[in-house]
């Protein structure tokens, strides 16, 4: 890579049992306008992924420096010394050490200044727990990786990683995450909607160039409580944490009832919406735009983004796997590492 140049995305290859490969492989066929990327995995699994769809994306094994030269005529893999065995729609156990690596070594490409952001395609947990995996998702691995930094902005100097899900009109943010609905009100408290709602905040201002982000904030349960008749959680929680966030000078609205925030007028009066649990936040995201909406990770020292959808095992290596959200979120990388998204 000649000095100045762009440095390229780092892209996981997710479980290659899954669309990872599939969505992958046809980025790169329909590349125009991406910013080069290379895949860190296992070369042959792509070319035998690229045989079977039928596509003439030819694989290049290579090095991030020499990907950015690659990507105009190859596919560029960073061949992590990994084979991996799993055809489509079939999960291998023996894979799960590769899927982990291809994730720590995207990570630490962009601490060693290989690579300008990281991109990561879906991963099974179930599969990755055999291997010592032991975090509920990809977001909370990232934040244990981001260690190697340095300490983090947070009070306890760690690093607290946030799930935004950012589509061309919508931009939204669960507060908890993968746990079960019932455990919601116990784990919800002001200071968690408080963290939350300063990492967005502040990541908003820092990469996405907003200068003043406006956060609406939606209430846990139906009509944002109605004054306690449906449940406490929404004046005994969340509207203490609204105060205490526009007491920080923080541009924050609620508890909202979640049932009117996502029609467009709505829509156009904040920069990001935080709701209270998974399914708050990511249907109306993905309802409005569902091949246009990235996963974007927001609270860590590097830019991280990936689609936002699963493995898709039931039609892996069948060619009908759409690879927009991927190219959404190359694209959304490139963006942000460049620091005009």
């Amino acid at each position: 890579m000649s000095p100045g140049a762009p440095l390229p995305l780092a892209l996981t290859m997710g479980e290659p049992g899954g669309i990872g490969l599939d969505i992958t492989l046809a980025a790169w066929a329909a590349h125009d306008g991406l910013p080069p990327f290379y895949l860190l995995g296992d070369p042959e699994a792509a070319r035998r992924r690229a045989a079977l769809l039928g596509l003439d994306v030819p694989v290049e094994a290579t090095s991030p420096a020499g990907a950015v030269e690659v990507f105009a005529r190859a596919l560029p893999v960073v061949d992590l010394g990994l084979p991996v065995a799993a055809e489509p729609g079939r999960l291998v156990p023996g894979d799960a050490p590769a899927v982990i690596a291809a994730i720590e070594r995207a990570v630490d490409d962009v601490r060693a200044g290989r690579a300008a952001a990281v991109v990561t395609n879906p991963i099974n947990k179930h599969a990755l727990y055999g291997a010592g995996f032991r975090f509920p998702g990809h977001t909370e691995f990232l934040g244990e990786l981001a260690r190697a930094f340095g300490k983090g902005p947070g009070p306890d100097g760690a690093w607290h990683p946030v799930m935004m899900l950012a589509g061309p009109e919508l931009r939204t943010v669960p507060v908890t995450v993968h746990v079960a609905l019932a455990a919601v009100p116990g784990l919800l408290t002001q200071a968690l909607i408080v963290e939350t709602a300063r990492i967005v905040a502040r990541d908003l201002t820092a990469r996405f160039g907003i200068a003043r982000p406006r956060l609406a904030i939606g209430g846990l349960n139906p009509h944002a409580g109605e004054n306690g008749t449906m449940g406490s959680e929404d004046d005994a929680v969340v509207a203490p944490a609204v105060a205490a966030l526009v007491a920080e000078g923080i541009d924050a609205r609620g508890p909202l009832p979640s049932d009117t925030m996502f029609h467009p007028r709505a829509r156009a009066t904040y920069d990001a919406a935080l709701l209270m649990t998974h399914d708050q936040a990511l249907i109306p995201v993905k309802t409005i735009a569902f091949d246009e909406t990235v996963n974007v990770t927001l609270g860590l020292p590097f830019v991280r983004t990936s689609p936002d959808h699963g493995t898709a095992l039931d039609i892996a290596g069948q060619g009908v796997a759409r690879p927009d959200s991927l190219m959404a979120a190359i694209r959304l990388a490139g963006r942000l590492a460049a620091g005009h998204a």
